[in-house]
């Protein structure tokens, strides 16, 4: 599918975001949330991610926000600081049509460029195959499954880790 364009995100998406969200929290296991937060929460979210310079982007077609992913910190501490978590989440209509590739691949690009040394993909569901597949095929390497970690619809769930290397990885010293 070519007929999309990626870009940044802007707060005139976040409706369409949070439909996405809430549809992922609601039916699937991607996210251990059990509430769908509302806008205004998603909002915030997304002012948290921009404000400290981090990426978000969607998949626009036509006008219509198809999905979007973003990076952020992968934990607080000084240390991770060049280490970012990535969180991407498409719209059910828009499922296996190259998106998902095209905003990890995006993703992936700006963290290098923003000097980030490692991506760290942390998956709801060692059953969720498509993340799973779409993080390989992108070259994350597997490093870990959480067996039975959370506890959603009535079922145990694992907690996936899923790790690749952005520029010179923990080659060399980072310049900044």
């Amino acid at each position: 599918m070519s007929d999309f364009t990626i870009r940044p995100a802007t707060a005139a998406d976040i409706p369409a975001i949070t439909a996405i969200y809430a549809f992922e929290v609601r039916e699937k296991t991607a996210s251990f949330e059990m509430t769908p937060p509302d806008e205004a929460e998603m909002m915030r979210r997304f002012a948290a991610i921009t404000g400290g310079g981090f990426p978000y982007l969607v998949a626009d077609v036509g006008g219509h926000v198809a999905g979007y992913a973003y990076a952020g910190p992968y934990r607080p501490r000084p240390a991770y600081r060049y280490t970012v978590e990535n969180s991407v989440y498409l719209d059910p209509a828009y499922y296996r049509r190259g998106i998902g590739r095209a905003l990890l691949d995006e993703l992936i690009a700006q963290c290098t460029a923003h000097g980030y040394r490692q991506m760290i993909a942390v998956i709801g569901d060692s059953a969720n195959a498509a993340s799973i597949g779409l993080h390989r095929s992108a070259g994350f390497a597997m490093i870990g499954t959480h067996p039975n970690v959370g506890f959603k619809f009535g079922r145990w769930l694992d907690s996936v880790q899923m790790q690749l290397a952005l520029g010179d990885g923990g080659a060399t010293t980072p310049a900044r």
